[in-house]
């Protein structure tokens, strides 16, 4: 290898969107590299959604174990051991690190160790780690940093009062108290878990509402869950500091006029770019007021032949599978193909706390605040046999559809869910608001009974003037 060897692309970072642009790349014949600081696979499969869903499936099956009496099973001992949890979850990243990385040499993508710096005319510098001193050139370059979490000025993370989502997933034992700071997605993930798992849980939130982004009513019905659950939700209040005890047992969280006594604190109010020295000067890439890489709608930022995907993108949403997605507009982009750029209003998003929540589209309240009348149905999972089945009736799909001057139910603009597997069940939901399908078509479509999917099924009757089930 010499010091400036040339690529079709050079990707920097490795994560879902870096990853997805080097396996798409290589598919279609391009040669690529990858400058990765830590592993490929990146915050989501080391620090983020593969293992923070392991602890969640470890939850569940505390949840089924806890619940096995209404089966006629007894359960003599339904103690938790943590660290086998833990052992369970690095051995699940390792398995699909190990193939990641098989996939990726298969595809004879380079992999480079360290951190990169995008200098001019599209070379691009490894500062440190294996590889540093190396430069590498590409055709086309794709910044693919990636994020890390926010912080809070009063909350220093220690990794023993104060921790983010990368410091809770190497934990040992589970706290007996947690103070969540932050009720959006991951904040309600990691109060779900831990509340399965026997801790005390407090979700402090700044805004108004926890889920800020879902619809009203699985807003409504996740916090009535918590609560009955014992999780408390404290809403309008910023978490300010903390003062740990004299024992060393316990820290008092200053939240409000309020504090709180708990053994741990998770700090979860999202996640910013990791764009320090991702560019050098003179590079006509632009940064945000908050370091974000602004990109238009195809990728493509503001220096010819560079491209942006994933969590260092400007105003799109830190999802891995939005990443995933961006990585082949990219491509195609470089290719000259027919591409669609991504429709970001309605990404699915999916939230794996308890019960789960999955949504598209456009909510109630944003589509009368953007003056389109609307009609809604509602099916509860409470009257759905397979719910009833599996013990798990909590939760609700509903569907927002434009209203049209009949009275009728026109284009479907939303759909949400809350309740058992919803996070499985939204592919219908998201194909029928991508397609601005009418109820009336989507109903033609038969749901398997008993399954829990019938209840998308019933709500789309609903609108139709006529529901089996539903009114």
């Amino acid at each position: 290898m010499g010091a400036e060897d040339e690529f079709d692309i050079v990707v920097i970072g490795g994560g879902p969107g870096g990853y997805a642009t080097a396996l798409y790349g290589a598919a279609a014949g391009l040669s690529v590299a990858i400058v990765e600081r830590d592993k490929v696979g990146g915050t989501c499969l080391h620090r983020g959604c593969v293992p923070a869903k392991e602890f969640l499936e470890t939850a569940a099956v505390q949840r089924t174990v806890s619940g096995a009496g209404e089966f006629g099973i007894r359960v003599l001992d339904s103690s938790l051991e943590f660290s086998v949890s833990q052992d369970r979850k690095n051995s699940v990243v390792d398995k699909l690190f190990k193939g990641l990385s098989g996939l990726l040499k298969g595809r004879q993508v380079t992999i480079l160790s360290g951190t990169a710096t995008l200098r001019a005319d599209r070379h691009v510098e490894i500062l440190d780690g294996d590889d540093a001193g190396r430069i590498v050139v590409g055709r086309h370059v794709v910044l693919a940093a990636g994020s890390v979490p926010r912080t809070l000025p009063g909350l220093p993370v220690d990794g023993r009062w104060v921790m983010t989502s990368d410091e809770f997933l190497d934990l040992k034992e589970i706290p007996a108290s947690v103070a969540v700071v932050g009720g959006g997605a991951i904040g309600c993930e990691f109060a779900s878990l831990l509340s399965d798992l026997g801790a005390k849980v407090t979700v402090l939130e700044a805004l108004d509402s926890i889920l800020t982004g879902c619809d009203d009513d699985i807003v409504r019905l996740i916090a009535r869950s918590f609560k009955k659950r014992g999780i408390e939700i404290v809403t309008g209040v910023q978490a300010e500091g903390h003062t740990p005890s004299e024992g060393g047992s316990v820290t008092a969280v200053r939240a409000g006029d309020q504090t709180y006594d708990v053994e741990a604190i998770v700090v979860s109010v999202g996640r910013r770019p990791r764009t320090e020295n991702l560019v050098a000067e003179g590079v006509a890439v632009t940064l945000d007021d908050g370091g974000f890489v602004v990109a238009d709608e195809y990728q493509r930022t503001g220096e010819p032949g560079v491209w942006a995907v994933g969590d260092v993108v400007s105003g799109t949403p830190q999802l891995a599978h939005v990443g995933f997605a961006e990585a082949i507009v990219a491509v195609k982009g470089m290719l000259g193909e027919p591409v669609l750029p991504v429709d970001y209003a309605k990404v699915p998003w999916a939230i794996y706390c308890h019960p789960e929540v999955a949504f598209c589209g456009m909510t109630e309240a944003q589509a009368k605040a953007a003056g389109i009348p609307v009609v809604t149905k509602k099916d509860p999972f409470g009257g759905n046999s397979r719910a009833l089945i599996v013990g798990d009736t909590e939760g609700v799909v509903k569907v927002v559809a434009e209203q049209l001057p009949d009275g009728s139910a026109g284009r479907i603009l939303g759909v949400h869910m809350a309740g058992p597997w919803v996070t499985e069940q939204l592919g219908a939901g998201y194909l029928a608001v991508n397609w601005e399908a009418y109820p009336e078509e989507v109903a033609n479509f038969i749901q398997p009974h008993p399954s829990l999917s019938e209840a998308f099924g019933e709500t789309m009757m609903a609108l139709t003037g006529r529901g089996l089930h539903v009114g």
